[in-house]
């Protein structure tokens, strides 16, 4: 295959894939479970399912202040600072210290926040119990995480209501952005009682700051069962009452996905769980949580459950250690076969070499290595294509106006000079998944953002500030096609030159960490190609002659 028909089968494969993948996520496959109800109201308690609830009598929330005149006190750690309201003792910002801003990275990044309504709330179902609407009182305590320390215990307590006393308990750990958070229910009234608690995630629909046509990844709710797995739901299923995930299990967790960052609420395994979406009248605001039983509590009793909040980037050694199947957030979609070893390599290399930059180079030698082979035999094709390339000029010229003929001849002169026209083409085919692959680790990886490589480059998951580097990749194209064999066609020619021109151009957008592998490839591929082409070149030259 001559290099015009190459490229283009390269431009068609790799703007299928982006198309192909823009469809899949608009047209997100949901297993047939059918979703909690939506559009309740934003101050009412979620239900739960008859299964689910047994003895229980779920009952309207309790009166409370609104949200915007509710007090609010924050809390530190070394990783995170956390601004807690007394109204539900929600999560209603979550500054995380280690990770900056998108587009300002003088300030630290926030995940929960007030321009998406982000925060993490929670609370009871049952008669007179608090939910995420009611007041609570912060009882006196530490506010940082003392030097030494490993936790820091935050206890927000309610008023004693029918002789039910019920306490929150978040605890932060040093070193980690999972919170434990607790209920405590004392049951001082003269009945049992057989509670549920539930803990939500809220967000509106608007992706995070970074996302572009060329850079756009999934943002909303996600559920995992063992059973059925990773199910995505996209914000607009849950609007129009369509969404359909894993309804109730007794493992698993739910979270809320965004580019690089994570917040996932994970119950104790081997617990009866329900799982609920719905929009929140009067705007785009979203709410997705998981219902848990507590055990009856008897007159004079006491009782306790209690969830894992992870709220954090998407750094997959620390998700794994903290749920099942919590790592699948970081998707890499249908090739994560392929692009799940390719990050393990890539984190690998980075531990002995500490930089992710030099990792992504010394990653791209060794890929180049192990498809050294195929890449050889595509470039001998392209090398004894190029020798070919007179001669083809002059059967186009004799039978310019026979086109039957002239494929006749052509066919026989590479029968005859035992060269495949195909030779060039399959080899680069069989390595584009790993290229799509890298592109899903290098666009997924949290590990990326704001990592340094050299001089400008300061952040690899961001594009090249001042296209550097997409310019040095035009250059080694350009430098490509040259070695290459010249089409016939003068229009096709200069198709080719312009080539370089068209990636580099749509290459500005993409994370510098990927152009990185790409410039780094190309050269490595000039280096490969001019010396077998030289070699090609002096065995033709030897062999002309031999028989002169």
């Amino acid at each position: 295959m001559d290099t015009r028909r190459l490229i283009l089968v390269l431009i068609f494969t790799f703007s299928s894939f982006m198309l192909w993948e823009n469809w899949q996520k608009y047209n997100q496959p949901k297993p047939a479970v059918e979703t909690a109800a939506a559009g309740q109201a934003a101050g009412s308690a979620p239900v739960p399912s008859a299964s689910l609830q047994g003895k229980a009598a779920p009952v309207s929330p309790t009166a409370s202040l609104p949200a915007s005149t509710a007090e609010t006190f924050t809390v530190s750690t070394d990783l995170l600072k956390a601004t807690i309201s007394t109204q539900g003792g929600d999560l209603v910002s979550l500054e995380l210290l280690k990770y900056k801003e998108h587009d300002n990275k003088a300030r630290n990044f926030v995940l929960f926040d007030a321009k998406h309504q982000y925060m993490a709330q929670g609370g009871l179902i049952g008669e007179g119990l608090p939910t995420h609407r009611s007041t609570f009182t912060r009882v006196a305590g530490a506010s940082e995480l003392a030097e030494g320390a490993e936790e820091l215990k935050v206890r927000l307590e309610t008023a004693e209501q029918n002789g039910i006393k019920v306490a929150k308990v978040l605890t932060f750990k040093r070193g980690s952005y999972l919170i434990d958070v607790n209920w405590e229910i004392a049951n001082g009234s003269d009945k049992a009682i057989a509670p549920h608690a539930y803990f939500q995630l809220q967000r509106n629909d608007v992706a995070p700051a970074g996302e572009t046509a060329m850079v756009s990844t999934f943002t909303g709710p996600a559920v995992f069962t063992e059973t059925e797995k990773y199910q995505k739901v996209d914000f607009s299923a849950i609007a129009d009452n369509k969404a359909k995930f894993a309804k109730t299990a007794d493992n698993g967790w739910l979270a809320m996905v965004q580019h690089y960052f994570v917040a996932a609420v994970v119950p104790k395994e081997n617990t009866p769980r329900e799982f609920y979406m719905r929009k929140l009248e009067g705007g785009n605001i979203f709410q997705a949580g998981v219902i848990v039983p507590v055990a009856d509590i008897a007159p004079g009793a006491k009782g306790e459950t209690a969830v894992g909040l992870y709220a954090g980037p998407q750094e997959q050694s620390a998700l794994k250690q903290v749920a099942s199947g919590l790592d699948l957030v970081v998707d890499y979609g249908w090739l994560t076969v392929v692009a799940a070893p390719i990050f393990w390599a890539l984190e690998a290399i980075h531990k002995l070499v500490g930089n992710w930059g030099w990792a992504i180079v010394v990653l791209t030698i060794g890929i180049k290595a192990v498809f050294y082979p195929l890449s050889a035999a595509s470039y001998k094709s392209m090398a004894k294509m190029k020798l070919l390339t007179p001669r083809l000029m002059q059967l186009k010229e004799r039978f310019s106006d026979d086109k039957q003929r002239l494929n006749q001849e052509m066919m026989k002169l590479y029968q005859t000079e035992k060269v495949n026209p195909l030779g060039g083409c399959l080899p680069i085919l069989i390595q584009i998944p790993v290229f799509i692959a890298l592109y899903w680790v290098l666009l997924g990886a949290v590990e990326m953002r704001d990592a340094p490589w050299i001089g400008w480059i300061t952040d690899l998951a961001s594009p090249d500030p001042y296209f550097i580097l997409p310019v040095i990749m035009m250059a080694s194209m350009f430098i490509q096609t040259k070695l290459n064999p010249t089409p016939p066609d003068p229009i096709q020619a200069k198709v080719m030159m312009a080539m370089p021109l068209i990636f580099g151009v749509m290459f500005f957008w993409f994370p510098a960490g990927l152009v990185l592998y790409w410039v780094v490839n190309n050269v490595l591929s000039i280096a490969q190609q001019w010396q077998i082409t030289r070699m090609i070149d002096a065995g033709s030259k030897a062999a002309n002659d031999a028989k002169a």
